[in-house]
């Protein structure tokens, strides 16, 4: 990408999204990401707005609704078609977007201000241009020729953009204006505007998307371009309201806490996006706006303490997809589950493999291990019982096709030659790599991995037992046991204190420092005696960047900052490492990384975390380094700081015990009081309060219970 999307203004809502930069307009120049999506399609990759002759100027924008954009901008200097000088800052512009998901519609309000002391009079330009890319394509992954480019034309009172894809669907773009533009030629429209002292004219813009079977002629229907769009913004905010109430509530003394949780459930709600009447969370905006297994998973773990509806669908979606049969060009075995799902043209072109495509080794645990949490959360055994058939070829999955080196590891290889290389969470193309700077060669065991696979059996054999099959509990554990005692064998490094990051092909360790040991600590298949060794290893400086465990160690060969896994922060990385600390009972280390990422929030717009960020060291710059293209918002590191709180408060559900456990609660000393309200667990329901006294004690006051439940504070 040659532009970044670091600083990009988004907003999304259903299958709808929108970024453009700070100035609102979309370079007409090639290599970047900005642009109006749709069914993983940019439909509209140029938006250029002229002021007499001049670009405006950004003076600020903010996105903090989700679906609903604010744009200010003035002029710099210009000249009227007479000749006469406009000083700069004589016109101001505010420039309104919401997304209409429902019509798939972008509604535009532009309104054009003369804040000078002289009548104004200059053309007002727009110019469009679309190219009906498919995602894969923008982020440089593939080229293909594929369907015909239709002509831009002004038909049926709008701008009409069309484009009959290779796979025989028709996607256009009609772009409607009110008032009518009384010039129009080719991709470009212009109005004349003549402003007295204070005047205020306004343009009202509809960008309508539409994919049909149909001839181009007819495709670009007409739209209510009247529609109220106070209106449209009002839905949205109920909507999202209704949403927030839903979950539980947080509240803290901190300011900076209150606002990052704000944003990160508002990012939620924006990502939520719906198949066949399932909900999920997508995975990120621009590049992943779709359903992810893993991303997807992972995410529900976080949000489980805020609300279980969208785990128990993503659970349904996830078993709808799950994989029968063996396909090499889409990695799917029987019993896995998908990595991604796309649905755009070069998915129905089927030129890539995402339809979908089964390229990951975690989403299969930790499918099992989202049902056993989702139990305990809920004391709802009937998702269970209903998804149980997927539960059990997910258990095949794992002991049959998931050991691909047969040495008793899940690992993986790939067979796809359009699939991943890699396929755990670090799944770029050089992620995995060895001391000498090698790249690990497949089969390959990762660290992480195996701590799913340990605790998917742990968690589920609990269920088993409930159902009444003892003996299959026994014998999920037993595995369990036996895989914990290997693997404390095979992956640790005595010298290094540490885990390796993974075993490669003849089951050679890749004895490299990285980020994955604490997820495996998350699990709990470390053995005790390592725990505070691997913590004292991630928390020194080359690993702890002081804003969060990197994803490699800086004395690593392979070691790059600003690469994608080589040394960048994730915040959703660092949360399960945080919760990994807190199973051990480190408590003063997960603290660390929680005011790390806190206070690395801070610095980004609206409090918002982004997918990663570079892995340049706090005492080096003291603002954490943007990745430029990192998704934002994205699913999982918009759940890191609500998981982190539920971990630092020792929330442990026994939801078909009808209990709450408060264990061992926490909070770093920027926190004074922490109050949670209409905590489900189960039928009941609790509202706490967590106060923090002078010696780092937590108190903990019950002030609410509605419902069965009881809770008990364990301050060990």
């Amino acid at each position: 990408m040659a532009f970044s999307i670091a600083r990009a203004v988004v907003i999304k809502h259903g299958n709808v999204f929108f970024l453009a930069p700070e100035e609102g307009e979309i370079p007409f120049t090639s290599g970047h990401g900005f642009g109006l999506y749709y069914h993983d399609c940019r439909y509209l990759n140029g938006y250029e707005l002229l002021v007499g002759d001049v670009h405006p100027e950004p003076l600020g924008a903010r996105a903090s609704e989700g679906a609903r954009a604010m744009f200010r901008l003035t002029t710099p200097d210009f000249r009227m078609a007479d000749g006469r000088a406009v000083p700069r800052e004589t016109v101001g512009l505010k420039w309104e977007r919401v997304i209409d998901s429902e019509q798939c519609l972008l509604q535009e309000r532009l309104e054009i201000q003369n804040f000078g002391h002289e009548p104004v009079e200059f053309p007002l330009a727009m110019r469009f241009r679309a190219g009906f890319e498919d995602v894969f394509e923008i982020r440089g992954l593939l080229r293909e020729v594929k369907g015909k480019l239709y002509r831009p034309g002004w038909r049926d009172k709008c701008l009409c953009f069309s484009y009959e894809g290779g796979d025989h669907v028709t996607r256009s773009l009609a772009v409607h204006f009110d008032p009518l533009p009384p010039d129009v030629k080719g991709s470009a429209v212009q109005f004349h505007l003549r402003l007295q002292p204070n005047e205020i004219n306004v343009i009202r813009i509809v960008l309508a998307i539409a994919e049909s079977d149909r001839v181009p002629a007819t495709v670009c229907a007409q739209v209510n371009i009247r529609r109220d769009l106070p209106t449209v913004v009002r839905v949205m905010r109920s909507e999202c309201e209704e949403w927030m109430m839903r979950e539980t509530e947080v509240h803290t003394d901190s300011e900076a806490v209150n606002r990052i949780m704000k944003r990160s459930l508002m990012d939620l709600v924006m990502l939520r996006t719906t198949i066949g009447g399932d909900e999920f969370f997508a995975a990120g905006v621009p590049w992943y706006a779709t359903l992810f297994g893993r991303d997807s998973l992972v995410t529900s773990l976080q949000t489980l303490a805020y609300g279980a509806e969208t785990a128990a669908d993503s659970l349904r979606l996830l078993a709808r997809y799950q994989g029968d049969r063996v396909s090499e060009w889409r990695d799917e075995e029987p019993g896995k589950i998908l990595h991604e799902l796309r649905v755009g043209e070069l998915a129905r072109m089927n030129k890539i493999p995402h339809t979908p495509y089964y390229g990951t080794i975690d989403a299969t645990p930790l499918f099992i291990i989202l049902m056993s949490r989702y139990a305990d959360w809920t004391g709802d055994l009937s998702l269970f019982t209903e998804l149980r058939p997927h539960v059990e070829r997910a258990l095949e999955w794992i002991d049959r096709y998931g050991d691909a080196a047969g040495d008793g590891y899940v690992s993986y290889l790939g067979h796809s030659d359009k699939g991943l290389l890699h396929q755990g969470w670090k799944d770029s193309g050089d992620a995995i790599v060895t001391a000498d700077g090698r790249f690990a060669e497949p089969p390959i065991a990762l660290v992480e991995v195996q701590g799913y696979v340990y605790l998917a059996k742990r968690s589920i054999a609990d269920l088993y037992e409930r159902v009444g099959e003892p003996d299959r509990a026994a014998l999920l554990r037993e595995e369990a046991r036996e895989l914990r005692r290997r693997f404390n064998r095979d992956f640790w490094m005595e010298d290094e204190g540490c885990y390796a990051l993974a075993l490669e092909t003849g089951g050679r360790p890749c004895r490299v420092l990285s980020s994955n040991a604490g997820q495996a600590l998350w699990t709990g298949i470390v053995d005790e005696e390592k725990a505070g060794r691997v913590v004292d290893r991630l928390m020194r400086p080359d690993l702890f960047s002081g804003w969060g465990v990197r994803t490699l160690s800086y004395k690593e060969r392979r070691y790059n900052p600003m690469g994608y896994h080589l040394g960048t922060v994730w915040p959703h990385d660092n949360s399960l490492i945080a919760a990994g600390f807190r199973r051990y009972g480190f408590d003063e280390a997960a603290g660390r990384i929680f005011a790390g990422l806190v206070d690395a929030a801070r610095e980004f717009e609206d409090f918002r975390l982004p997918e990663l960020f570079t892995g340049f060291g706090r005492e080096e710059y003291g603002v954490p380094v943007r990745y430029p293209v990192a998704c934002h918002p994205q699913a999982w590191a918009a759940g890191s700081v609500p998981f982190m709180i539920e971990t630092l408060l020792g929330l442990e559900p026994e939801a078909l015990e009808h209990r709450l456990r408060v264990v061992r609660p926490f909070l770093p000393d920027f926190i004074g009081r922490l109050d949670l309200r209409h905590l489900q667990v189960g039928k009941g329901a609790a509202d706490l309060r967590f106060s923090r006294k002078a010696d780092g004690r937590v108190d903990v006051e019950v002030l609410n219970i509605a419902g069965t439940l009881t809770v008990e504070v364990e301050k060990q």
